[in-house]
């Protein structure tokens, strides 16, 4: 389905051709003609499929072809701050032609980004996108004025539930009009997602796009290798692919963002990293440099394996197996975006094989795992039926949300 057979608006079509876009992707075809009867939605899909757009061109759409009085009438709850950002700035490409405004409000800035978002809050833009923690900073200063709010949509909700943000989603909630639309979005539908989608939407449409496999364009593989050897194989994989310009290495904790970037810095210089350690100016800073390629080499947790698109990604590295099986689509779906190309690389210890046999069954897909490097020394066998000692059960979980 082409955006020109869904009804929109020719201010909204032509910010869509200028932005490259012509074939809607799933999620929005079958999303997109229910939001704009007014229905709520409950949309499972996963990142990378157009989830964005999915939600904010209806909702445009809405607002110039139906314009009120000035005041907030779209709010978007997004988990981290970068995604916040990353969904501002598309409203802002598809509604270049209408004159509608908005604004991302987030934590971690200065006193100036405060007084702005306060200002903006205050006057009324269209569309506010938020992080909940900072939002209810606002509201309970008294100057949001929600009366005119005509839509809530929560994107990557199961993520935001993930990060203790339920009793927050309720709070801003009961800021708003009973009377609304509410659209959900999310990778994926735990039971804590139905259970507020039970308390929030009214008779929604559910979608649900099954999770899709990392894209055919993806070369996988993996290496069987202890811990004290990783460093010494990243360094030499890195060495030997001088032609790729852009690498994601995602590892387990922000402790080890900084042991991997002293270690690959003495082989390469043009390499930075990010955590939720960093300060907010300082990671947008990061990302900035990475997108426009000043920056070859990433190092990061897992803030970046949902929601930020990152264009024409040649490697990634999972220094460690994620947690979750599903957290590896997300990962290595950051390369052969848009029908390229790219490869995809796992260090795989003694305790994570387990783990990474859930990936291969989640996939349905044996991964090869390649020879590493004789100079490495003796390497582990595989054996899938290893468990992880470390991380297994409810200690496991508490460990890998404490260290992100």
């Amino acid at each position: 389905m082409y955006f020109k057979d869904l009804g929109l608006d020719d201010q909204l079509l032509d910010a869509i051709s200028y932005m490259g876009f012509e074939e809607a992707t799933e999620v929005q075809a079958l999303s997109m003609p229910a939001i704009l009867e007014g229905k709520d939605i409950l949309a499972c899909a996963q990142t990378g499929t157009g989830k964005t757009a999915a939600f904010t061109l209806p909702i445009l759409n809405r607002l110039i072809e139906q314009p009120s009085k000035p005041g907030i009438k779209a709010l978007i709850l997004a988990p981290t701050r970068e995604l916040a950002l990353q969904i501002d700035q598309q409203i802002q490409g598809f509604a270049y032609f209408s004159g509608l405004t908005s604004i991302a409000v987030y934590g971690g800035g200065s006193g100036e980004d405060w007084d702005i978002q306060r200002k903006a809050l205050k006057t009324g833009v269209d569309i506010v996108v938020a992080t909940p923690g900072k939002l209810i900073s606002h509201l309970n200063m008294k100057y949001v004025d929600m009366q005119h709010l005509q839509t809530l949509i929560l994107d990557e909700a199961d993520r935001m539930l993930d990060m203790g943000f339920m009793e927050d989603l309720r709070t801003i909630i009961r800021f708003l009009p009973k009377e609304r639309q509410n659209l959900f979005f999310s990778a994926t539908m735990p039971p804590k997602i139905r259970k507020l989608s039970k308390e929030v939407l009214k008779d929604p449409v559910e979608i649900n796009i099954a999770i899709s496999k990392p894209a055919e364009g993806i070369l996988q593989a993996a290496y069987l290798v202890y811990d004290n050897q990783k460093a010494d194989l990243l360094k030499s994989l890195i060495a030997d692919k001088p032609n790729y310009e852009s690498i994601i290495i995602f590892c387990s904790t922000k402790k080890k963002v900084s042991s991997i970037l002293s270690a690959i810095r003495k082989i390469s210089d043009n390499t930075d990293g990010i955590s939720s350690d960093y300060e907010q100016s300082e990671r947008e800073k990061v990302l900035q440099r990475f997108r426009s390629k000043k920056t070859r080499i990433l190092v990061s947790t897992d803030v970046l394996s949902r929601g930020i698109d990152i264009k024409d990604i040649n490697l990634v590295i999972n220094y460690d197996v994620p947690g979750d099986a599903e957290d590896y689509v997300h990962r290595v779906g950051r390369t052969a975006r848009a029908n390229t190309t790219g490869v995809a690389i796992t260090f795989i210890n003694e305790d994570d094989m387990y783990k990474f046999s859930k990936i291969e069954k989640l996939i349905e897909r044996d991964i090869i795992k390649l020879t590493p490097p004789k100079s490495l020394g003796p390497t582990p066998e595989w054996n899938p039926k290893n468990r992880d000692k470390r991380g297994g059960g409810k200690r496991g979980k508490r460990f890998k949300k404490s260290y992100r």
